[in-house]
């Protein structure tokens, strides 16, 4: 790396808060309305428990610097399975957050087209459309993706950010009031209610320990980047969707399609809202296309280590791995039918609920593996205390989010682990097993 000019840690910073802030918080207001702007005191829970994880991927990045991220580090605690176990789960949960994404678009383009989302029908193959549009736009490899995606994420970041620090000037709060508790939940109802759609906010922290080579002192400056920048995430966060409530009247949010366009239109005028629809119309086609990319590249890299069919790491001229990216895009387009709504925002909710199950198994795997890489490291005793008590804290927050998700997330990411131990059933052949103790003396 001599002569490449590195990040400073602020650099670092951003580029966790931006890696977040995609699609993920374009729906949301609308959906927690539906509970309330009780609902927003799970930001504060969800704060403290991504800030937890963050910072236990930075110290594990730190010890394990292997490809393959929270797989990886699985594999240094449960060997091969581990490894498999996380990276499928994970793997799902992107198959399954690019189906939440494509209907956040949909809600966003249905008042430019309405005839996309006038039955649940029609929702549907709108869904599995812009699903394949943004396949079929992968083809061209690697270069073009990038550049799309780096650009068309601020069409979410600008607006809401924006909203977070103008839209008190139209903050009313007598609206905030009358929105706090319409169903009469208690305290503990209003956080569970919404700790699986504040989480899928900040899912992609786990991508923030990943350019650890890229700064001059990454044990000091990614650690602070990653909780910095989570901290950042979480304001703008708390603050866009604690003044939209103050904006617009409860019941018309909680039914809106496209929430932030309906508080510009009604700040300013329709036509900025418009405008606003139009930039998050982008953001989500930029992040599905970025997000496609990435489930087909992971399926490539996990094909390459003989956990995947070997299908998934051919390539075209263009580097793309154009079959296994066919191969995902009907898996999605079955995951969006089989989660059919008569709601755009009810159909959300469940993907939602479903991806945060299957990605946070993954997360509390991976993070009690930080313990043996430590003991392996030799870190120093307050090392291992303080990171182990923020690696617990992590991992209680994650097993709270999977309760909060519901019983019918639940049944379904058991469904899937379960799935992922009969595929692996067939795999573990390929890979020896560990030497054992009394194997190894006879050695």
């Amino acid at each position: 790396m001599a002569g490449t000019k590195k990040m400073t840690m602020m650099q670092l910073t951003v580029l966790v808060a931006v890696n977040m802030m995609g699609s993920g918080i374009i729906m949301l207001p609308a959906n927690m309305a539906q509970v309330g702007a009780i609902s927003l005191l799970s930001w504060g829970v969800t704060a403290v428990g991504s800030m937890a994880i963050a910072y236990g991927f930075a110290q594990a990045g730190l010890f394990n610097q292997r490809a393959g991220g929270m797989a990886a580090y699985a594999e240094d605690a449960y060997g091969k399975g581990g490894y498999f176990l996380t990276f499928f789960l994970y793997f799902l949960s992107l198959a399954i957050g690019n189906v939440a994404i494509a209907i956040s678009a949909v809600g966003y383009l249905a008042v430019f087209f309405p005839g996309m989302s006038v039955t649940p029908i029609a929702t549907c193959i709108s869904v599995i459309g812009l699903l394949w549009l943004t396949t079929v736009a992968n083809f061209g490899g690697p270069s073009i993706t990038g550049r799309i995606g780096t650009v068309t994420v601020w069409g979410v970041i600008i607006p809401v950010a924006g909203l977070s620090i103008i839209g008190w000037f139209w903050f009313k709060g007598a609206t905030f009031a009358a929105a706090w508790n319409p169903k009469g939940l208690s305290i503990f109802e209003g956080v569970d209610s919404s700790i699986a759609l504040t989480l899928w906010a900040f899912l992609g922290m786990e991508s923030a320990a990943q350019n650890s080579d890229a700064v001059e002192n990454p044990k000091r400056d990614v650690p602070l980047a990653c909780l910095l920048g989570t901290l950042g995430a979480a304001v703008v966060y708390v603050l866009s969707t604690t003044v939209i409530q103050g904006i617009v009247p409860n019941a018309e949010l909680a039914e809106s399609t496209a929430p932030f366009a309906l508080a510009y239109s009604q700040m300013f005028n329709p036509t900025i809202g418009a405008v606003i629809r139009a930039l998050a119309i982008l953001a989500c086609l930029g992040s599905l296309l970025g997000w496609q990319f990435t489930i087909a590249r992971t399926a490539l890299t996990a094909a390459e280590g003989r956990m995947f069919p070997a299908f998934f790491a051919k390539t075209n001229r263009l580097t793309a791995p154009v079959i296994g990216m066919i191969v995902m895009a009907v898996v999605q387009s079955a995951l969006a039918l089989s989660t059919i709504s008569p709601s755009l925002s009810k159909q959300f909710s469940v993907l939602v609920n479903l991806a945060v199950v299957t990605n946070v198994v993954p997360y509390i795997i991976s993070l009690s593996a930080l313990m043996i890489m430590m003991q392996k490291a030799g870190v120093t005793q307050h090392t291992y205390r303080m990171n182990t008590f923020v690696a617990v804290v992590a991992m209680l927050y994650s097993t709270y989010a999977i309760y909060a998700s519901g019983k019918d997330a639940v049944l379904g990411g058991t469904i899937a682990m379960a799935l992922t131990f009969v595929i692996f059933g067939f795999l573990a052949p390929r890979f020896p097993p560990p030497i054992t103790d009394e194997q190894a003396r006879t050695v």
